[in-house]
């Protein structure tokens, strides 16, 4: 077992995960405030983490969002609108110098690579030599993996790996895919995404038309990246997913075509944590 972290927009996860297979142990969580001050999260962080049974000396994998340097362990945060105050903070120095047990050292990931690497390991995309992911929360992350490798460069992959940084009608992808597009585009701010899918379920044509013009357009700018990588399986995961039945179809109809197929995550909460395991342990 490998102790591992999942640091997330409101919330740190830490648990013992298993590099071998799907097992997940000694989960623990605590909310986060990613506007606070760096010694708030941070605090918050290793809080959580301190209470896992991890001897010193343990490689401990950790899966946190961009913009940041993985290599070196340092935020890069800086106008997106969470953990600005990381910004230029050496995240791995601080949590090996506040853990009580020390580690010997720290592999940080992306958290939508940790994502499809979990699920390529263990999950939805196992056995295949490449494959994409996409997590639909706040807004929308990604990940394409060659043999379990991220990729972030190539053919087939957008900018830096990333679809949040792909237009769609000359405007930014999450302008219209995201929680945010969706309930401007809803017009209700009482109702957050799960909100319009139930109006869309009991028949309502606008929430539906909401739904079905959002990931339409989702599949519509995936399907030539799916294509030219050579993707046999999407992986979805994220909040969203709890309205795959609506989201599902439109996704399938914008893909059209394209020769993948689509699964939702297969480890849901524990994905990210499974593939933070697998990552440690490589090192």
């Amino acid at each position: 077992m490998r102790p591992v972290l999942e640091i997330g927009g409101t919330h740190v996860t830490a648990a013992m995960a298993d590099p071998g297979g799907a097992g997940v142990t000694a989960r623990a969580s605590r909310r986060l405030d990613a506007q606070g001050s760096a010694e708030k999260i941070l605090g918050s962080v290793i809080s959580c983490a301190a209470g896992l049974p991890a001897p010193p000396g343990d490689v401990w994998g950790v899966a946190v969002p961009g913009p940041f340097d993985y290599v070196r362990g340092i935020g890069l945060f800086e106008g997106v609108g969470k953990f600005e105050s990381l910004r230029g903070v050496d995240v791995g120095a601080a949590l090996r110098g506040g853990l009580p047990r020390r580690p010997s050292g720290m592999v940080f990931l992306n958290d939508a690579h940790a994502f499809l690497l979990g699920e390529w390991h263990a999950g939805a995309a196992r056995s295949h030599a490449r494959c994409a992911g996409i997590t639909l929360g706040t807004g929308v992350g990604s990940a394409f993996l060659a043999d379990g490798s991220p990729q972030t460069d190539g053919r087939g992959v957008p900018p830096q790996g990333r679809v949040d940084l792909l237009q769609l009608d000359g405007r930014p992808l999450e302008e219209s895919v995201s929680r945010r597009a969706i309930r401007e585009r809803y017009g209700d701010a009482r109702l957050d995404v799960d909100g319009i899918a139930s109006r869309a379920r009991s028949g309502e044509g606008r929430a539906r038309g909401v739904l079905d013009e959002a990931f339409t357009a989702l599949g519509g700018v995936l399907a030539p990246y799916l294509a030219s990588f050579g993707a046999s399986v999407l992986v979805v995961g994220g909040s969203m997913t709890g309205s795959w039945d609506l989201i599902g179809p439109a996704l399938r109809a914008g893909l059209g075509d394209t020769p993948v197929t689509v699964r939702t995550s297969r480890l849901t909460g524990d994905a990210a944590l499974v593939g933070a395991a697998v990552a440690a342990a490589a090192k």
